[in-house]
């Protein structure tokens, strides 16, 4: 068995978890780990590299598709938000030479990618999500009116790792954010809990995995303490997120519970794996043994509570030489 990631990057425990659930399932696999940086970390605990062109790059599918038909590789996994949507929009040529890939259909990764479109698609849900507003104008009309207040929430529309994201506290820095920004979005700022559900669902879109867990401390939009909740009111919710967004494998739901009315209010979502996936897996909730078991072509069935309630999860980081010198 064949599993193709697309930019590793710093993945390590991502590959550790597929190499793990292939151990306890007996399972040869293969982890080939593709990046265009032939010194990041994760493709050194990949059995196999690629050295990939840039996403952007006209041949980047042509070169992922000769070689996962001439290596004859049974699955691509994306895992960074970039090379979603060109994926998703050519995943039947990669189901054409038997590379099945773990991603939702290209309609539901475009309201992703948007987070214009993200709150509207919660809402349609019958779900709670901050309503955005594209312009400084819209926001001073706003608050004229009363209909919002101070701090407000200011991002990219199409950002990935907290990266320009700001809690934004007056109307003076709301201008300076969004001048630096120039494609944003602007949100009520909700005061709560913050958390990420991990999502795990089967070729044709049905879960087998709902695991929220509280985010305890955050760097750079990644996790590096979490907590696993079992909270029934969340995982009922996205039952159903999932019977609509059908996606096929992996995704994450950001969310925050509010302070005072205790709503959750949805916020995000990332059709892939996202950076503390593994924590979810550790708990329990072993999303890259559900991909082996596919893979088999086992059936797989929902599994309420998989991940062990209560557990507490706290991130480091290593280093590895990539050039020994003796």
């Amino acid at each position: 068995m064949k599993i193709l990631f697309t930019s590793v990057g710093r993945r390590v425990e991502l590959m550790q978890a597929f190499r793990n659930a292939a151990d306890k399932l007996g399972e040869d696999l293969t982890i080939i780990g593709a990046d265009m940086n032939t010194n990041a970390p994760a493709l050194y605990f990949c059995d196999r590299t690629l050295k990939a062109l840039p996403i952007r790059d006209p041949g980047y599918i042509d070169h992922l598709l000769d070689y996962c038909r001439g290596e004859k590789v049974d699955c691509l996994i994306p895992t960074i938000d970039t090379d979603l949507l060109i994926l998703s929009q050519n995943k039947e040529r990669f189901e054409d030479i038997a590379c099945k890939v773990l991603i939702a259909a290209p309609d539901k990764v475009k309201i992703c990618r948007d987070k214009n479109y993200t709150a509207d698609y919660f809402i349609s849900l019958g779900l709670k999500s901050p309503k955005p507003v594209n312009s400084v104008s819209a926001v001073e009309a706003m608050l004229a009116a009363g209909e919002i207040s101070f701090p407000v929430f200011i991002k990219p529309c199409d950002g990935s790792s907290s990266i320009n994201a700001y809690k934004v506290d007056s109307l003076e820095d709301l201008r300076v954010y969004a001048d630096k920004i120039g494609d944003y979005i602007i949100q009520p700022y909700i005061e709560g809990r913050e958390y990420t559900i991990d999502i795990f669902c089967d070729y044709e879109g049905k879960p087998v995995y709902i695991t929220p867990r509280e985010r305890l401390a955050v760097r750079a939009g990644e996790v590096l303490q979490t907590r696993i909740e079992q909270n029934d009111l969340m995982i009922d919710e996205m039952l159903t997120l999932a019977a609509d967004f059908a996606p096929s494998g992996q995704i994450t739901v950001q969310l925050i519970k509010d302070n005072n009315s205790g709503d959750n209010y949805y916020i995000e979502i990332n059709p892939r794996f996202g950076g503390g996936a593994p924590l979810s897996i550790k708990a329990g909730a072993d999303s890259a043994e559900a991909v082996i078991r596919m893979l088999r072509g086992e059936k797989l069935t929902f599994m309420r509570g998989a991940a062990r309630d209560g557990e507490i999860y706290s991130r480091f980081d290593q280093s590895i030489c990539i050039n020994p010198q003796g």
